[in-house]
């Protein structure tokens, strides 16, 4: 077939415009790039962070592949969290995942734009959104929030001590939501018939004179509230318990890990493996203002037999028929 000069340069030019069409559509899709932001460090939290991963990959998002997770962690030093927001916004990520309600608040003073993931307390009492079905703005998630909790940890501390009538409530006082959870924790001792001593901690000198307090007021019990601060400490607050021998309730199974008597709460492994699927959702589009904040839908109840022993106590087995794990 022969063309003519004419026909020659004009296929010549469609082949010119149709290229950069072409070499565009074979460009690779970019890949996503999140921020994750938490208080404490990830040797802590090792068993939630699988379950974060796990959610990932359950939507089909391989980090290192598909997706690029920019890890920050404050290693219990909440003072730092405002500045490590920042380093995420400034690095241009497409979403930031703020687990802790601390985490949740820092990623939020850092941006109105960039859409944020929280895995927090009380987001609407702290100011996080507007509302749980329609949060607004660029943040949404999952709450730990459940008012039932308190009320259901002095039963079962109760069901632990035969004859329980007073009871110490440790409680951070830089904790955002810390005063809401008092409030109800004193709520359901009225309700329960058990007089309650407030142990508020501001600072880390501050623990032992909570406990001598305790002590000498006549606590038969202490109930931790919720605190990455207080899950920094663990391990010190536990000595203080066996020291004071106070069987104690704590919020999350670290501590009943550490030598604590009993914890319950909100699954954070869960939680955590939910906020994947915010994540998937944003990235493919979806507004955070327009995703309804979800509830925590998976508790455990973690015993340990070993220090009911040291304590003297025989765990009854209605409550050990209930415990998620037993440690022995």
């Amino acid at each position: 077939m022969r063309y003519s000069t004419v026909g020659l340069i004009l296929l010549f030019t469609l082949g010119m415009l149709a290229a950069p069409r072409m070499s565009a559509a074979q460009q690779p899709a970019k890949k996503p790039r999140i921020g994750f932001l938490a208080v404490r460090s990830p040797s802590i939290v090792s068993q939630n962070l699988e379950a974060f991963r796990r959610g990932l990959h359950e939507h089909g998002w391989l980090e290192g592949q598909t997706i690029t997770v920019e890890y920050r962690w404050a290693e219990g030093k909440v003072e730092r969290l405002p500045d490590v927001a920042a380093e995420l916004v400034r690095l241009k990520v497409d979403l930031i995942v703020a687990v802790a309600t601390q985490a949740s608040q820092a990623a939020k003073q850092a941006t109105n734009t960039i859409p944020i993931v929280m895995v927090a307390s009380d987001p609407v009492g702290t100011g996080l959104v507007t509302n749980l079905a329609r949060p607004g703005g660029n943040i949404t998630g999952l709450s730990l929030l459940n008012p039932e909790l308190s009320e259901k940890r002095l039963e079962l501390l109760k069901e632990a001590v035969p004859g329980l009538s007073r009871v110490a409530i440790l409680w951070h006082g830089g904790h955002p939501a810390a005063i809401l959870a008092m409030q109800e924790t004193e709520v359901a001792g009225r309700v329960l018939g058990v007089q309650l001593q407030s142990l508020e901690i501001r600072g880390p000198n501050d623990f032992e004179r909570a406990f001598e307090a305790a002590t000498r007021e006549g606590a038969e019990a202490l109930i931790v509230l919720a605190s990455a601060f207080f899950g920094a400490e663990r391990r010190r607050i536990v000595e203080l318990v066996t020291k004071y021998r106070l069987p104690s309730m704590f919020p999350i199974r670290e501590n009943v890990e550490a030598g604590g008597l009993m914890s319950y709460g909100a699954s954070l492994p869960d939680l955590w493996r939910r906020a994947a699927t915010y994540v998937d959702k944003i990235l493919k589009g979806a507004k955070p203002a327009d995703l309804p904040v979800e509830q925590a839908m998976t508790f455990e109840l973690v015993l340990n037999l070993k220090t009911a022993k040291a304590l003297g106590l025989t765990l009854p087995p209605t409550l050990l028929f209930q415990a998620t794990e037993v440690i022995r």
